[in-house]
């Protein structure tokens, strides 16, 4: 390495040795993307469906149920999947409203096996509906976004930023705690860099906790999961989902069962068309605003399928200074930030519920002609609000932070995020 490449910033560096960094998709490329997956016959691939139509896929074929740690399971859902593409039975519903919603980040420094770009389950372009988008432009963070606001506030300030503190957690008594709550007794074990209880095969509920910075846990039952089978044979649940009373209470039980108080949550509940099951959340609530790492739980007519956690209990940091709205809304531009859409605008929303069925070309397309333009989309992105709120930031040793993050809305109903910490409080550092 020369010293000009040593001088060059990381973020350069990384997309220089990209070997397809120059590689545009086809035209009409997103649009068949869609079309795939919301489709009759669409059937998703592993870490790629909509949540509302796993169960439909389910129906169609038989399911490979498989246990999943703790911090896959806390997938920030965003974008398609946030809007649940499909039927479910009214949609998420919430007993506690008032709290803002959760921000989350792209990537939120979350470790690589956590699912974080792409259509699912991180959608998001301003992106106007007629415009054929290339997977450089659509679905990912700031690339090709014109971004314009105005009446933006240009004060800075302070915010409180908080921890997960998930050593004052990590006991074989809290650990049995919870797993007595959910049925499973002793002992409570610490092997391979978990706690945990019940058998780890698969053949009964199990409990483990990882030692992660959020002290995650994750619990499953196959003996009551409708959507496991045994042998070849396909797979045809049956039975009613519970009520949403019924798994709430059992979701509530299971946060004061492991020392947390669930009047700091808010719960919603949703039952996907079709689905024996019925799935609901939990998220804390900190300073009136929502963190986007909850609890959740899936629930049969039997008792819980599964259910994940965090068992660490969160504490204040202390302030922290916060860019002014306007300075927040340049970071959207700032490759550093990679301001990201957390949530489709609405006229793709409409798109994404409407797309017709794709129809596979007959001929390849038309070869260009001499002096043909270079098609270089650019998606005009205007700002009309910004919300300070909190996000979870994953540390290099594996602490977790909850911090000052802003969620901007644009014209179209989509909201953008990015880090409202200043400068003064960030370690650009590569690690």
């Amino acid at each position: 390495m020369n010293d000009d490449d040593k001088q060059q910033d990381p973020v350069a560096r990384l997309r220089a040795a990209d070997p397809a960094g120059d590689i545009e998709a086809r035209a009409g490329f997103a649009d068949e993307v869609v079309a795939r997956m919301t489709g009759p016959e669409a059937v998703p691939m592993a870490g790629s469906a909509p949540v509302a139509d796993l169960e439909k896929a389910r129906a169609r074929r038989r399911p490979r149920w498989l246990p999943f740690v703790a911090v896959a399971a806390s997938i920030a859902i965003v974008g398609a999947a946030g809007y649940g593409i499909g039927a479910s039975e009214g949609g998420p519903k919430s007993l506690a409203d008032g709290a803002a919603p959760p921000i989350t980040l792209q990537s939120n420094g979350r470790p690589e096996s956590v699912a974080q770009g792409g259509m699912e389950p991180s959608v998001g372009s301003g992106a106007a509906t007629d415009q054929k988008m290339s997977s450089s432009t659509y679905p990912y963070g700031s690339g090709r976004n014109a971004f314009s606001a105005s009446g933006l506030g240009t004060q800075a300030g302070t915010a409180q930023a908080y921890a997960y503190d998930p050593r004052s957690a990590s006991s074989s008594d809290k650990v049995a705690a919870l797993a007595a709550a959910l049925g499973i007794g002793l002992p409570v074990d610490l092997r391979d860099g978990s706690w945990v209880a019940g058998p780890q095969d698969g053949s009964a509920p199990s409990l483990s906790v990882s030692l992660d910075g959020m002290l995650s846990f994750y619990f499953q039952n196959p003996q009551v999961n409708p959507w496991k089978c045994e042998g070849d044979s396909a797979c045809e649940p049956t039975g009613q989902p519970p009520s949403e009373d019924a798994a709430i209470g059992a979701l509530r039980a299971l946060l004061a069962a492991a020392g947390r108080d669930p009047a700091e949550f808010e719960f919603t509940s949703q039952v996907s068309e079709g689905s024996p099951t019925r799935t609901v959340t939990a998220k804390p609530v900190i300073d009136g605003q929502q963190v986007d790492q909850g609890w959740s739980l899936e629930m049969a007519e039997g008792g819980a399928v599964n259910a994940n956690g965090a068992l660490a209990d969160v504490i204040a940091l202390g302030t922290y200074p916060v860019v002014s709205e306007q300075e927040g809304f340049e970071r959207l531009s700032d490759p550093r930030f990679s301001g990201a859409a957390t949530s489709l605008p609405i006229a793709l929303r409409d798109q994404a519920s409407t797309t017709k069925e794709w129809v596979a070309p007959t001929e390849p397309p038309a070869t260009p002609v001499a002096g043909t333009s270079v098609s270089w989309p650019v998606s005009k992105v205007e700002i009309v609000s910004a919300r300070l709120g909190l996000t979870t930031q994953w540390q290099p040793d594996g602490s977790v932070l909850v911090v000052p993050a802003f969620a901007f809305t644009d014209a179209e109903g989509g909201t953008w995020s990015v880090l409202a910490v200043a400068e003064s409080k960030l370690d650009f550092r590569a690690f």
